[in-house]
């Protein structure tokens, strides 16, 4: 059986103890909170609940038709609640679709990690994130974590952290020391990262545009995985 450790703090982070893509990634509308201790993630990458009715998995996405549906539902949710993760709204649900089998394709070519959270009650996909694995020559040992996303209804139940810190997992064990991301300035996942221990780097004003109109700026995190 995969051995079940805490959903809190990873004991693997470097720089952990002290006080998420693309330009906004994570607005306030698209914001989780951290998990509760009685969250747990068991490894390999599956996250429960102890409620019944707050319960999610997490754990490696598939190259199914089926898998990329559900993803670009959570994706056209976020950007329909205003997250700005790289699309404006509307969204066209085609090029929701198109972009997730690009990246599930990626996926499949070792390109990059992409983790989903399924409500187990349901077994719907209420959640990803991804960490992007190809670097530059020269960067071998990095990671980016990005497309951080969770459905407006799994929300307020920490998955957010857990998604976070699934990708972590994942990254650490893929041999990367060291992870980069940026999450929108202000925003409720920006204080989520900082409370996980995430390194803040500093702001970049007018980054990108919110969905429906009008700049936002970022800020970038880093963090170091032991080795």
């Amino acid at each position: 059986m995969p051995r079940a450790i805490e959903a809190g703090p990873r004991p693997t982070v470097g720089s952990a103890q002290r006080p998420e893509e693309g330009a906004g990634d994570w607005p306030r509308a698209c914001a989780v909170v951290v998990p509760s201790p009685r969250h747990q993630v068991d490894f390999p990458l599956a996250m429960s609940a102890s409620n019944s009715t707050d319960t999610f998995r997490i754990h490696r996405a598939t190259p199914e038709t089926a898998v990329a549906e559900a993803l670009a539902d959570v994706l056209m949710d976020c950007v329909e609640g205003g997250a700005s993760v790289g699309f404006m709204h509307p969204l066209p649900r085609a090029r929701a679709l198109a972009f997730w089998q690009q990246v599930l394709a990626s996926a499949a070519r070792a390109e990059r990690i992409v983790l989903v959270a399924e409500d187990v009650e349901s077994s719907t996909i209420v959640g990803t994130v991804q960490v992007v694995l190809a670097m530059p020559d020269n960067q071998p040992h990095r990671a980016d974590v990005a497309k951080m996303l969770v459905h407006r209804r799994a929300r307020r139940r920490g998955l957010g952290a857990a998604l976070v810190q699934a990708a972590e997992t994942a990254a650490h064990d893929a041999g990367k020391t060291l992870l980069v991301l940026d999450t929108v300035t202000g925003s409720d996942a920006e204080r989520m990262y900082a409370r996980l221990g995430w390194e803040r780097c500093g702001v970049i004003p007018g980054y990108a545009l919110w969905p429906h109109g009008g700049l936002c700026s970022t800020t970038v995190f880093y963090r170091v995985l032991a080795s």
